[in-house]
């Protein structure tokens, strides 16, 4: 029971503060693509603390809650299709696979959400296909090879957090909450 209490406490925390972060990206329109990103990362922990079914029940929370409160669409759209599951995601991959079957597993996770996110970011949320030409040429192509370096990138950070995580705040958590 006390496990429970710990995972319903820590999740909704998790939820709070991701969601606090999707709501920054009404205000600062900049974090578009940063600000999904950081929201996700509370995922980690909650993976690492309480497990793949807390860590889910949070995705779907702030998914929601988000899309009720952002101000920032497309944003959301991010956080959805990738950025909130990816943490468990990369987690479950992480343990399951090889990693040359981790790398590909991951890239085609990445450019499966990076298609979807503009397909419905066009049709969906109503953003001009102008806004995807630069110098008076269509580059979806250029931005997902680019996507796909600054991917490889977040992934190797997210990496260096969730080591961090389990180094230097699970033992606290443990310790304050006198878990085994």
């Amino acid at each position: 029971m006390a496990k429970n209490s710990f995972c319903l406490a820590f999740s909704s925390m998790a939820t709070a503060l991701s969601v606090a972060v999707l709501f920054l990206t009404g205000i600062f329109p900049l974090g578009t693509f940063a600000l999904p990103a950081l929201a996700g990362v509370f995922l980690i922990g909650v993976v690492a603390e309480c497990g793949y079914r807390w860590a889910w029940a949070v995705y779907f929370a702030v998914s929601a809650l988000s899309f009720l409160t952002a101000g920032d669409r497309e944003a959301v759209l991010f956080f959805i299709l990738l950025f909130g599951y990816y943490p468990i995601l990369k987690s479950v991959m992480e343990s399951k696979f090889r990693r040359p079957a981790r790398i590909l597993l991951k890239l085609l996770a990445f450019n499966a959400a990076a298609v979807l996110e503009f397909k419905l970011a066009v049709w969906l949320l109503g953003v001009p296909k102008e806004s995807f030409f630069l110098f008076g040429r269509y580059v979806p192509g250029l931005f997902l090879i680019l996507g796909n370096a600054v991917f490889v990138v977040y992934d190797y950070a997210l990496s260096l957090l969730a080591v961090s995580y389990w180094k230097k705040v699970h033992p606290v958590l443990q310790k304050w909450t006198r878990r085994p």
